[in-house]
């Protein structure tokens, strides 16, 4: 709907309710409009208005054009805060607000900023008759000229970028407001909150930035900061890097100040800089670096992390060191929320999304409706739109911005509050750290703190920089100093003195009332087990062993049934506050009144509080009864332990137990305690078998208290170090370095277990002397069998007679921790130490026992496959049937010892066995090198084949060739053991054919070859001569196809058995064999058989002599039987 009203734009018009003014008052009215007298002009302009009045008609409305001066062209990333889009939404949002100036149309105009300064201003002076306001300009290098312009031009410049408290005085520039709380005023909150003081800028090349570097720079320096170095970065690395050392070198540098497009908005000259930064070593937590563009917008932040930074963990690094400012969102209100919304509503267009979009959107988008508001208040007041007017009313508004509400005081400033932002070193979400409120000044901490790289935050700068009225030049004023050190010296003074009384009254209401009471009396504690003990306890008998042990046996087996009532006569077991606790009483005498020097002693036992410490629970006076009164050990003293034979001690449970009164005892040295009285009765065992230090303290109370000194019997004093026992009271004071002594003889008793000195065999009366008065020097002797050497040594350590020369218990700790490697000497850790290391050594065993089986299995593999092919072995294995192979050609090598027969017969089995198994191992290590599988063996017959099981074309022939060539080279060399001078003289035969193979049988499985090709390489075998390869033609074919250079010569025509006559040849050589062969015999008229018989008959003395037996007569003539055809 239109609104219907009179309005003229560009004319003085005064808003008024108070109705016409009369021509006495047309005076008071401005002549600078026209030449119209002032009481002609006024009831011209009242009649129009009247007229309008009475006859409302639908007209259209004055219009306020808004001008938004930016670089959006030039600059991309300034150009993604779409100002058209902003401006646009903000004037939508206005003309539909019938509460917002009824009188005026809004519209925008968008009027574009040179990057470059001088140019900018030149533009920005040809926008005089374009806009009616102005929201800009970016650039802050002519900030000031714009103002001055807009002053002349009676237009009023609205700006969120521009920097200076110069802009703020009414005088010079009446028409400019700042729609932002100054940058550099929340820089100065931060600064000041951290107490950073030193501080350098750094801007990208860009106008715009260089001069928003020095607009801060200038600021900073006006609030009294030491800035350091201003400087901008070049467009490559080179002048980056130079930048960046010339930062680096600056001394003292906090905090450094990022002039630029911010990375979180996509600014690359940001992420190269920090990137450089971090690979400079300047991203340690030495300084903090800050971007500035975020101080002028609302980055979203809530539970939104920055989709960059996940990408580069370069970047992720060195963003640790950043600290993020921008304005603060409400909690349920982001940027990305309100930009959402205008979208859902249609008042955005939504092909744009929401991350696109650079937060500045809401800048503009507020800053539009700051002049909206400021208008609206002018109205309201009644007084002329002018510039200048416009400007005085930006005061005092409460609006609504883009994501967050705007509000500004009564002097037109800003309040708006800001967050600083930081990740939490975990994950890369921004998160608010403190807050920081423009309206009180003050820095919230907002429970997040900040994550700082490195040890901690940078350091503090002397806070004079931050005080007013001082000259700072990093120091403060040594006057104040003073006078500030002497308050401070009173206050604490005062304070501490204070302290002391309050504190020495709650101690003494303490010892009597309230739960850490410290005076006891029969009202808190109850006795029980009277039958432990029938006489009361004295200084000397109050820890003897047979009074602890009794105790411990008894209360443990019944403790709450006695056969006559427990009183504090007879019993020094009782229960206090629900537990057992046990009486250590002191001599006979009444207490009138607790000493100060005695409450001290309790108070610093009371506060004792360690593992190995017995604690100290209370002091016991009732009754003419006075003791200590501590926790109750149910296994009683170190004493009664040692004297129990039920109770098994191993050289660990030992050094556990050792381990545990060092501890006890170093803790009480480092409390500047000496024991005095140490000894294995002072020395209580608990439940879990935990010793602890008890009777600490004793002397001192007796000290304080003036009890008078009773002597000690000697067999007190065996514990004794020898100058204390030298001393006028002996026992009374102790020393550090006596406890050490003490030690020793308490170590010697856990070793050898039995009482001090107990290898001596002499009264504790004469030991004493003995100790007292050296020489000779009397110490106890501990075998080596008892504990390690080390543990030995230690122990004559700790009991030398010059206490100086003794070792401290941290260096006792140090030693014996050596002593035990390191381990742990606690009872429970020892025993789960046991069960781990059983564990450990059960899971050992089934690894070794798995390697082993894995082992078997290997060698139960090879086995199988050396006695069978591999693939019937794989077969086999899986237990499937193997089917007989058909090969179509293939060569057989079969192979005998000549005159085995006679050898056997005239040796021993043994010797057999060693001599078929020294040559067929000859055999099997030349065959492995050829490509042929070894069939079977049969006394001295050895069979070979190639081309199965796996064929190998016409290779066979070749391959057993070759190898019968080596076979024959090897044995031409070889001597039996028991008859080294009789040869071994071995018949080969060859032959090529076709043959089946299988497996047959299930119990031992053999693989087995059939067909007439076995047959006949048999028959050429029997047939051949020693030292001779027999082959048949059909080999001779494969060989001489080969065309290798075998060497064969013709036997002959044979007569083979089922086979008829055929031709023969001897293989007798290769091309390129060079191994010797052995020279086959010339069998003529017999002479073979004399000269083998000779050698044999010779061979069989020789071994009959050797075995000394009879002469063994040769079997006849006959019976020698050598074979040859």
């Amino acid at each position: 709907m239109r609104r219907q009203f009179c309005a003229f734009y560009n004319l003085p018009t005064e808003w008024a309710s108070r109705g016409l003014q009369t021509s006495d008052q047309c005076s008071s009215y401005p002549h600078q409009y026209g030449h119209l007298s002032s009481c002609s002009t006024w009831h011209f302009w009242a009649s129009v208005i009247l007229l309008c009045l009475l006859y409302p008609v639908s007209t259209t409305a004055a219009i306020f054009r808004v001008g938004v001066v930016g670089p959006w062209s030039c600059d991309l990333l300034f150009a993604k805060a779409y100002p058209s889009a902003a401006a646009r939404l903000a004037v939508s949002r206005i003309n539909q607000d019938p509460s917002l100036y009824p009188g005026v149309t809004f519209d925008y105009v968008i009027l574009e900023e040179d990057c470059e300064t001088s140019r900018a201003l030149s533009l920005f002076l040809g926008y005089y008759v374009q806009a009616s306001a102005f929201v800009g300009p970016v650039n802050p290098g002519y900030c000031d000229t714009a103002s001055l312009l807009g002053k002349s031009w009676n237009k009023t410049v609205f700006s969120w970028s521009c920097i200076g408290h110069e802009l703020d005085a009414r005088g010079s520039h009446p028409t400019f407001v700042h729609t932002m709380p100054l940058p550099t005023l929340v820089l100065m909150h931060l600064m000041r909150h951290f107490r950073w003081a030193r501080v350098g800028i750094v801007s990208s090349d860009n106008d715009i930035w260089v001069e928003t570097a020095s607009k801060v720079a200038n600021a900073l320096r006006s609030h009294g900061m030491p800035v350091g170095i201003v400087a901008s970065i070049g467009k490559d690395v080179t002048s980056m890097r130079k930048t960046l050392a010339k930062v680096k070198r600056i001394e003292n540098l906090r905090l450094v100040v990022l002039c630029m497009h911010s990375i979180l908005i996509g600014g690359k000259d940001q992420q190269m800089l920090l990137e450089m930064a971090h690979d400079m070593r300047m991203t340690d937590g030495s300084m903090v670096f800050v971007p500035y563009d975020t101080l002028l917008y609302s980055l979203p932040y809530q539970n939104l992390s920055q989709y960059i930074l996940p990408n580069n963990s370069k970047l992720q690094h060195a963003y640790d060191a950043v600290l993020t400012i921008t304005v603060e969102s409400p909690e349920r209100q982001s940027f990305y929320q309100a930009y959402t919304e205008a979208q859902t509503g249609g008042e955005i267009p939504k092909n744009i999304k929401p991350h696109q979009v650079s937060p500045l959107f809401g800048t503009i988008y507020s800053s539009i409706m700051f002049i909206a508001h400021a208008m609206e208040s002018l109205r309201a007041s009644g007084q002329w739109m002018s510039g200048d007017n416009l400007a005085k009313h930006a005061r005092n508004l409460t609006f609504k911005g883009f994501s967050h509400p705007i509000r500004t005081s009564h002097s037109g400033l800003s309040l708006l509050d800001y967050v600083v932002l930081d990740t939490d070193g975990l994950s890369w979400e921004l998160r608010p750290c403190y807050r920081i409120e423009m309206e009180t000044d003050k820095v919230h901490f907002l429970g997040q703190s900040i994550h700082f790289p490195g040890s901690g935050p940078p350091k503090t700068d002397s806070s004079c920089w931050f005080t007013q009225g001082i000259i700072c030049g990093g120091g403060v004023d040594p006057f104040h100093l003073i006078i500030f050190f002497g308050w401070v010296f009173l206050l604490i003074f005062s304070f501490v003195v204070s302290l002391y009384f309050i504190r020495r009254r709650l101690n003494q209401i303490q010892l009597v009332r309230g739960p850490n009471k410290i005076l006891l009396t029969l009202a808190d504690v109850t006795f029980i087990n009277p039958s432990l003990s029938n006489k009361k306890m004295s200084l000397e008998e109050s820890k003897t062993s047979d009074t602890r042990k009794s105790i411990s046996e008894r209360s443990h087996n019944s403790p709450f049934s006695s056969q006559s009532p427990a009183t504090y006569e007879n019993s020094n077991v009782a229960i206090y506050e629900g537990d057992w606790a046990w009486l250590k009483r002191l001599p006979h005498g009444n207490f009138r009144s607790i000493n100060p020097s005695t409450t001290d002693v309790f108070e610093l036992m009371k506060d004792m509080r360690h593992e190995n410490v017995n604690p100290f629970l209370g002091f016991f006076h009732d009754c003419g009864v006075f003791a200590i009164v501590t926790e109750y050990c149910s296994r009683g003293s170190l004493e009664d332990l040692l004297h129990n034979d039920d109770v098994k001690l191993d050289w660990m449970f030992k050094s556990s137990l050792l381990m545990d009164l060092i501890k006890g005892m170093k803790y009480l040295h480092h409390r500047n305690v000496c024991h005095g009285r140490l000894k294995s009765r002072n020395c209580v065992v608990d439940g879990r078998f935990v010793l602890k230090v008890t009777d600490y303290g004793y002397n001192e109370v007796l000290e304080s208290q003036r009890f008078p000194y009773v002597e000690p019997q000697p067999d007190e004093l065996l514990w004794t170090a020898p100058e204390i026992l030298r001393s006028s009271f002996p026992g009374l004071k102790g020393s550090l370095a006596g406890d050490t002594y003490s030690f020793s003889i308490i170590m010697q008793e856990v070793v050898v277990r039995g009482p001090p000195f107990c290898m001596l065999e002499q009264s504790a009366q004469e030991i004493v002397q003995k100790v007292k008065k050296p020489p000779p020097l009397c110490r106890p002797t501990v075998s080596p069998d008892h504990a390690p050497l080390e543990c030995i040594q230690l122990m004559k350590q700790c009991w030398n007679e010059q206490p100086e020369r003794r070792p401290t218990f941290d260096e006792i700790f140090d030693q014996f921790k050596n002593i035990n490697k390191g381990k742990k000497t606690n009872i429970i850790d020892s025993m789960l130490r046991m069960l781990e290391q059983y564990s450990s050594n059960l899971e050992e065993l089934i690894r070794e026992r798995t390697e082993e089986l894995e082992v078997e299995k290997q060698k139960t593999e090879k086995l199988l496959t050396q006695m069978l092919p591999p693939s019937v072995a794989e077969a086999l294995k899986l237990g499937s049937t193997v089917k007989p192979e058909y090969f179509d050609s293939v060569t057989v090598y079969f192979s005998d010892i000549v005159g085995f027969t006679t050898i056997s017969a005239n040796s021993e089995p043994i010797e057999v066995v060693d001599l078929l198994n020294d040559l067929y191992t000859l055999f099997d290590a030349i065959i492995s090198n050829h490509d042929v599988y070894k069939v079977e063996t049969i006394g001295d017959a050895y069979m070979v084949a190639s081309g199965l099981p796996v064929p190998n074309g016409n290779r066979h022939s070749a391959e057993i060739a070759n190898m019968a060539l080596d076979i024959l080279s090897g044995v031409g060399t070889f001597k039996m053991r028991h008859m080294p001078d009789v040869p071994v003289r071995i018949r080969i035969g060859l032959h090529t054919g076709p043959c089946v193979a299988g497996v047959v049988g299930l119990i031992m499985p053999r693989y087995c070859l059939f067909g007439d090709t076995v047959n006949t390489a048999s028959r050429m075998e029997s047939t051949g001569m020693p030292y001779r390869i027999h082959v048949h033609s059909s080999t001779v074919k494969i060989l001489m196809a080969l065309k290798v250079g075998y060497k064969v010569q013709l036997r002959g025509r044979l007569e083979l058995k089922g086979k008829g006559t055929e031709e023969t040849y001897w293989l007798i050589g290769r091309d390129g064999f060079t191994k010797p062969l052995p020279v086959p015999p010339e069998l003529k008229s017999g002479q073979e058989n004399k000269d083998f018989k000779l050698m044999l008959q010779k061979a069989v003395k020789k071994i009959s002599a050797v075995r000394q037996v009879a002469q063994v007569t040769l079997a006849d003539e006959g019976n020698i039987m050598i074979h040859h055809h």
